[in-house]
């Protein structure tokens, strides 16, 4: 009977067809183990539905995240005292998305009470320093009034819920709380020109009102927009429109959306009414600069009229 070659016992007698053979038989099992690892560590195939916290006590939605394998995390937290403290606001991924185990979910908790925050004392300062420095401590301008002085646009007075804010107080406000700003206008100087709004979110659009001494008036919201997306709103309508003429502490209305597309359409109609707002304005004060001029050419030659004539002859009999 004749004898099957082994190969095995061949192949070893050939040290160098030995070595690689081995080296490529490791190279493959790790590559198998790696991939079953891999697996296993990734739990690959295994999902898991996030459940939706919104609503939901913090000390319950841990636990309803316990149970589906998740892990939360706070990322934020607001004071909407229409909810308890504590409460779920908003989530990242939303509810129903599907994840892997382990997967980390983002909440904003509602606060129990709204963080209080030093008011700053901001009088002496120029009404664009003192917007800054509000801002920077978390708060706001509530109104701005003008009075008589040749200061224009320098803060005179402070006050914050009916006090006056000086050098000494030492006070504490919530935080996105308003400070009345009594601010200084000399005669003459009491108009700017509305700015441009349409497109530009609500807190940026407050403080370019607020740098050209014109107040936030009414503020409405489209059908959807609540505390929780109201950062994501733009303005869409402002009244009156830009690019028009008002008195310094004149207010302006806004209206803010959700709709990117509203935006873009209120935007293109809003910017040709600007721009003929601006040459509606500027013919104006070319008339008006034409007519100081001319009022004063005229007040230059009344005098010259009036002067009698200097008679040569005068005295020349005496």
């Amino acid at each position: 009977m004749e004898k099957r070659p082994n190969y095995l016992s061949r192949l070893r007698q050939n040290p160098l067809l030995w070595n690689l053979t081995l080296i490529v038989a490791l190279i493959l099992a790790a590559a198998i183990a790696a991939h079953i690892l891999m697996r296993v560590g990734t739990r690959h195939g295994a999902r898991r539905t996030v459940p939706d916290f919104s609503g939901v006590a913090l000390h319950d939605a841990q636990r309803i995240a316990r149970k589906h394998d998740l892990q939360l995390h706070i990322n934020d937290s607001l004071f909407v005292p229409a909810y308890e403290g504590g409460i779920v606001l908003d989530q990242l991924p939303e509810g129903g998305v599907e994840v892997k185990p382990g997967r980390t979910v983002y909440i904003t908790i509602n606060s129990f009470r709204q963080k209080m925050v030093p008011v700053p004392y901001v009088a002496g300062r120029s009404l664009r320093q003192a917007k800054n420095m509000l801002e920077i401590a978390g708060l706001e301008i509530a109104e701005l009034v003008y009075r008589p002085d040749i200061a224009t646009n320098y803060v005179l007075e402070e006050y914050c819920d009916g006090k006056q804010i000086t050098q000494t107080t030492r006070m504490e406000a919530e935080m996105g709380s308003g400070v009345t700003l009594y601010v200084g206008v000399e005669s003459g100087r009491g108009t700017t020109v509305v700015p441009r709004l349409v497109g530009l979110p609500l807190m940026q659009a407050k403080g370019r009102l607020w740098e050209l001494g014109l107040n936030v008036g009414k503020v409405d919201f489209d059908e959807g927009v609540n505390l929780l997306n109201q950062r994501d709103s733009r303005v869409y309508v402002q009244i009156p429109g830009a690019e028009r003429s008002a008195g310094l502490g004149s207010k302006v209305d806004l209206r803010l959306t959700l709709d990117a597309n509203k935006v873009d359409k209120h935007r293109a109609e809003a910017e040709k009414q600007a721009q003929a707002a601006a040459e509606e304005r500027r013919l104006a004060e070319q008339q008006l600069a034409d007519s100081l001029a001319q009022a004063a050419l005229e007040e230059a030659a009344e005098p010259a009229a009036e002067q009698p004539a200097n008679n040569d002859n005068e005295g020349f009999f005496d």
